[in-house]
């Protein structure tokens, strides 16, 4: 099991940045991948972007170029910086852990932190 907390939510005007930051309770060494997710109000959860235990990035089309996701092993911490950030950005965004242990997949979530971008 691990525990995630996600930091760094706020109010920004549009082409603003905020730095989120996800910190687990435990070892993220050996975990396949983290990721960050987003729900805005009466859509569905989406992914926002990923990153593998050995650093490869993957993002949803509407963040690239904008969104950054990194991973410090030695903090147990995931970062999501948003640049340029726009009025359709604004959701209440999770931090995910994936892991698989003996071809079983195990998905954790943090409580969410949320994002409000004003036009």
């Amino acid at each position: 099991q691990v525990q995630l907390v996600e930091s760094g939510g706020g109010l920004v005007q549009a082409g603003g940045s905020l730095r989120l930051s996800c910190a687990a309770s435990r070892s993220i060494f050996s975990i396949n991948a983290m990721g960050w997710y987003r729900q805005a109000p009466g859509k569905q959860r989406e992914l926002v972007a990923t990153i593998s235990s050995g650093g490869s990035a993957n993002y949803v089309d509407s963040v690239k170029g904008r969104f950054t996701i990194s991973r410090d092993n030695a903090k147990n911490t995931v970062y999501l910086q948003m640049n340029s950030l726009k009025p359709e950005d604004t959701a209440v965004y999770y931090c995910n852990a994936h892991q698989v242990l003996a071809l079983l997949g195990y998905d954790y979530w943090g409580q969410g932190t949320q994002v409000t971008v004003s036009s």
